[in-house]
């Protein structure tokens, strides 16, 4: 079983995400119930660090993350139903997270 990743990205009007917002609860309690999610948070402000130089901005884009366990990448592509920003319109974008 591989791992996936989920990001959220922040590209929904405010308008859909207050839409979509209450449907969070109900999303989060069926990936559990699949036995297959690992765990996610939503992605606040930071920063981006550079050993020497100056380092860019944060990616304001992402505002949040999933990570799931799936046999492929489009069985992780099942996990979007549901999902309130995928639903609202939103980019969710679905990376592995290869073991090393």
């Amino acid at each position: 079983m591989k791992e996936y990743i989920l990001l959220m990205h922040n590209d929904v009007s405010a308008e859909d995400a207050k839409r979509t917002e209450d449907t969070w609860p109900q999303y989060l309690s069926w990936l559990r119930a699949t036995g297959r999610f690992e765990g996610g948070s939503s992605i606040g402000d930071g920063v981006c660090v550079k050993k020497s130089g100056s380092a860019g901005e944060i990616t304001a884009k992402l505002g949040g993350y999933i990570k799931v366990h799936a046999e492929s990448l489009d069985e992780a592509r099942n996990f979007l139903s549901g999902n309130p920003v995928f639903e609202a319109g939103g980019t969710v974008e679905i990376r592995e997270l290869p073991r090393s």
